[in-house]
């Protein structure tokens, strides 16, 4: 057990090294490791304290001093996160994800705590709120950023800010979506390779955000509304004669927009599963029609303010077993078809699964200071932890469809073939899967359904080093 652990420490170590390169001060090189390894490690408390006790530290003023008070910039990390998680799992293939995580939190003076709407909780509660971006191919995430969101009861008050050390590029009001996309950008401009951007309907009702992502020439699917108004695709602009008053000064549509919902009633539904869960194949009933969207300039028209139409797109509904009905919009090709539709918007939850093993294995909800640094830097520290678990994951993997490769072709020598064969891929089966989550209540979650990321490893980890 010794040699192992001592294994996995060493592994640590050499996976880290880039990270550590771009710390430079030589006692930062020494607490970033012992922090992340102290996240993997044992313990049901991830804060610096219990942290450095198990790590043998004696006083615990080295990883605070590291965490919350040390001077340093987490930038060049920042971004070496980037890198390392698209060598991960980047690619034409990938999905970025954008939602966002509460960690519940008590008092008023932890930096950005405030009552707020909880999308993992499901109502509002007094918590911090971090807007998140998670790259994923298949079922592999890894997350790439967390941002704190600051609510206006923060935003509004310098001297709460200044008594967080919130830096002052970051005491001006941003809306969730704002920020989702200036970290977009910094993905962008590190190489991130990624597919489609995911989002739930807390993004996607924001016509900035979508439009954002259609000027960076980004595919993307997001939820939305089911009141959300939208037009035909076939909508038509016109030049309507005033009855009165002066002339019209622009073209308007033929038509009124109308909820998507309601664009949706009479649309043929199909039964499609995208993949198994614990509980058997999830499956649903999807419909899809093209759009376009009244997310233009507003018109003001005798039946009230209409927008109108911008950019044609996929409208999708889903109408869950469980009876609840969700709708998206997606700027995917005129030509996809609607199993694809319903596959690439279902890849969104994977996210959840990222924040839920973030939370219970590595301590992401754990940390107890105040301030907007420390806050950040745990953060990082989470992200980077999570980042070399999945490490572990995919050369679990490797290795697996590696050796199933070389039996499988022995096997196939030893025999004298009738007619020529090939030999099956190994892939799926050689990636070691993670727990399947229920994706229709990605909510609700029980400690039963507790993800492991790499059943090895935590065995390995699960004695006191």
């Amino acid at each position: 057990m010794v040699s192992r652990t001592s294994d996995w420490r060493n592994e640590l170590g050499r996976w880290l090294k880039p990270f550590l390169d771009r710390l430079g001060h030589k006692a930062r090189r020494q607490m970033c490791p012992l922090y992340v390894s102290g996240l993997i490690g044992p313990g049901d408390r991830k804060s610096v304290q219990p942290m450095a006790k198990r790590l043998a530290l004696g006083a615990c003023d080295q990883l605070h001093h590291f965490i919350a008070a040390g001077v340093w910039d987490a930038t060049p990390v920042e971004t070496e996160l980037l890198v390392q998680a698209d060598r991960l799992v980047g690619g034409s293939d990938a999905v970025l994800v954008i939602d966002d995580t509460a960690i519940p939190k008590k008092g008023t003076h932890s930096v950005g705590v405030a009552a707020q709407y909880a999308s993992a909780l499901g109502k509002t509660a007094n918590c911090q709120t971090l807007v998140s971006l998670t790259l994923a191919r298949g079922e592999v995430p890894v997350v790439l950023a967390l941002r704190l969101f600051l609510p206006e009861s923060w935003t509004r008050k310098r001297s709460r800010l200044e008594r967080a050390g919130v830096p002052a590029e970051c005491r001006t009001a941003r809306t969730k979506p704002e920020m989702a996309l200036a970290e977009i950008d910094r993905a962008i401009a590190a190489g991130v390779r990624f597919g489609c951007v995911l989002a739930d309907a807390g993004y996607g009702l924001s016509a900035p955000f979508r439009q954002g992502l259609t000027a960076r020439k980004l595919a993307w699917a997001v939820g939305i509304p089911r009141r959300l108004k939208v037009y035909p695709a076939d909508v038509r602009m016109i030049w309507p004669v005033a009855r009165r008053g002066r002339p019209r000064q622009r073209h308007v549509p033929d038509i009124l927009s109308i909820p998507a919902e309601d664009m949706l009633a009479n649309t043929k539904w199909r039964t499609i599963s995208w993949r198994s869960g614990t509980k058997g194949k999830l499956k649903a009933r999807f419909a899809a029609v093209r759009v376009r969207v009244a997310d233009g300039p507003p018109q003001i028209r005798d039946k009230g303010q209409q927008h109108l139409p911008g950019d044609e797109a996929w409208l999708i509904g889903e109408h869950r077993m469980s009876g609840e009905k969700k709708y998206y919009l997606a700027n995917l090709p005129a030509k996809t078809d609607l199993r694809t539709l319903a596959t690439t918007i279902k890849a969104r939850w994977v996210c959840e699964q990222a924040h839920q093993q973030m939370k219970e294995e590595l301590g992401l909800d754990h940390f107890e200071g105040r301030s907007w640094q420390g806050l950040h830097r745990h953060a990082l520290m989470t992200m980077i932890a999570y980042a070399f678990l999945q490490h572990r994951r995919l050369a679990t993997a490797r290795r697996e469809k590696k050796n199933q490769w070389a039996a499988a072709s022995t096997n196939f020598a030893r025999r004298t073939p009738r007619h020529p064969r090939t030999l099956r891929s190994t892939t799926a089966a050689a990636m070691p899967a993670l727990s399947k989550m229920d994706l229709q209540q990605p909510a609700a979650v029980s400690k039963s359904a507790k993800v492991v990321l790499v059943p090895a490893l935590l065995s390995h980890i699960s004695a006191r080093c």
